[in-house]
């Protein structure tokens, strides 16, 4: 069945940020900070391959992820859905099936041997092809993804994600100057709200993950 009928953004970016909360993909500690790959530290960790071992949960959030690309990108604006390896992959597939749309998925570099590929899959010239990863901080690793898929002639013209850090200046814009939409279902500040809202953590640590959000690059643990 193809998912239409939906709440709000609003609304789904609450239920989503209190899902990332209930099942532990969310990680508060402003007193060990944790190093990300760039190799700078913050109170503040999200892990969406949790999701898929939570069946209700992934339900709901893939219908949410499918109302919300129809929404926002159109009804029929795609012929085909690719992840993007490796945790874009199962997110992909559910998307797919929601949309009733076939799926691929893109290598984060060629394979090394045989075809030497990145796309797997039937992707073909002229397709118009929707990119599905579970999160974006910088937008950095969309935009390879992106290239690769506009090499086979299709077109990638839109980015649909779980969740979007939304505290780092330009992002979006990044991505619409390569031509690329972005569309998510909730940010760090939905999952602060949510977390006050809940008592999830102590004041202390809500206050230094709060500072970080307004502060990224500035930030340094207490």
């Amino acid at each position: 069945m193809i998912p239409s009928s939906f709440p709000t953004k609003e609304e789904m970016a609450r239920l989503t940020a209190g899902m990332l909360i209930e099942i532990g993909a969310i990680d508060f500690n402003a007193t060990t900070p944790f190093t990300h790959a760039s190799g700078k530290q913050a109170p503040t960790y999200v892990d969406c391959r949790k999701l898929i071992s939570y069946p209700r949960i992934r339900s709901t959030l893939m219908d949410f992820l499918a109302a919300s690309v129809m929404r926002e990108a159109g009804f029929e604006a795609f012929d085909n859905v690719a992840g993007g390896e490796t945790a874009g992959i199962p997110f992909s597939a559910l998307v797919a099936e929601r949309l009733a749309l076939p799926m691929t998925y893109v290598r984060k570099k060629p394979k090394g041997y045989g075809r030497n590929a990145r796309i797997e899959g039937v992707m073909t010239e002229g397709q118009r092809v929707l990119l599905v990863e579970d999160l974006t901080t910088d937008g950095g690793s969309k935009l390879s993804f992106v290239d690769a898929i506009r090499e086979t002639g299709a077109t990638c013209n839109a980015t649909a994600v779980i969740f979007f850090y939304g505290i780092f200046d330009g992002v979006e814009q990044r991505l619409a100057e390569h031509g690329v939409q972005l569309i998510s279902l909730c940010t760090w500040w939905d999952v602060l709200a949510e977390a006050k809202a809940r008592g999830a953590y102590d004041a202390a640590t809500l206050t230094a993950v709060e500072a970080y959000l307004n502060d990224p690059a500035g930030w340094k643990p207490a």
